[in-house]
């Protein structure tokens, strides 16, 4: 894989939280790269350091050392940010949480337009970028709805446009269809391959979920805090 085909590659990337007799490694020597337009699935057991790669490689928690690069621009060196994480995050991170997670009071269309307004994006063309957005994902005829008015597939779809906002090179997506029905599960996993291979950005899901595997392009695999396994076949993960 060329580096400009790279959006995300971590090298080392260890965790260490306390030290001496309460030392504990929550995350050890992770090294992996993630193409543009890959969808890429993390599995692994409670406590096997999943959330701690997903945190750290979302500039929220940091590593004790190791670097992480996103877009082929190094962003850590350990718990160094060459960056500005805050504004990176904002600029080139989206995310997917297990809840949606939307305002309460905005409406579907002002959810997703506030990400692009706090990323000093004009109103009216945060409007249109918006509008665009949750038609792209199937949902242009709840735009107006509240929150509160969407089923919860509906309700993560808004969420997947609002961390498409940006233009994200990377989406990072923990636990997504955990509180989904399997139909409702399956429609979200498959927005994150049409959004990967169409809109080139990587997705890295941590996922319990062995029930649509399949439309992964790969399966990392985590135990106790580090890579054990990567697979190039769902198929004999379901």
């Amino acid at each position: 894989m060329t580096s400009a085909a790279i959006a995300l590659e971590t090298r080392g990337l260890t965790k260490v939280y306390g030290s001496g007799n309460t030392e504990v490694v929550a995350m050890r020597d992770v090294s992996l790269i993630i193409g543009k337009g890959e969808v890429v699935a993390l599995l692994g057991p409670s406590g096997a350091g999943k959330s701690t790669l997903l945190t750290a490689v979302g500039l929220i928690n940091p590593p004790t050392s190791g670097t992480i690069a996103i877009g082929g621009r190094q962003v850590m060196d350990g718990p160094r940010e060459l960056v500005d994480a805050r504004i990176f995050r904002r600029r080139f991170i989206g995310y997917v949480f297990q809840k949606a997670n939307l305002i309460p009071f905005l409406t579907a269309l002002e959810n997703v337009q506030l990400a692009l307004e706090i990323n000093d994006t004009a109103g009216r063309d945060a409007r249109r970028r918006a509008m665009e957005l949750l038609e792209y994902l199937g949902v242009g005829d709840r735009v107006h709805n509240m929150p509160y008015m969407l089923s919860g597939g509906q309700q993560q779809r808004v969420a997947v446009a609002r961390a498409l906002a940006n233009h994200p090179q990377l989406i990072l997506a923990d636990e997504p269809t955990a509180a989904l029905d399997s139909v409702r599960g399956r429609q979200v996993m498959d927005l994150f391959r049409q959004v990967a291979h169409e809109k080139g950005a990587a997705v890295l899901v941590v996922t319990h979920d062995h029930r649509a595997l399949d439309v992964f392009d790969r399966i990392l695999e985590m135990e106790d805090g580090e890579l054990r396994a990567h697979s190039a076949d769902p198929a004999k993960k379901a």
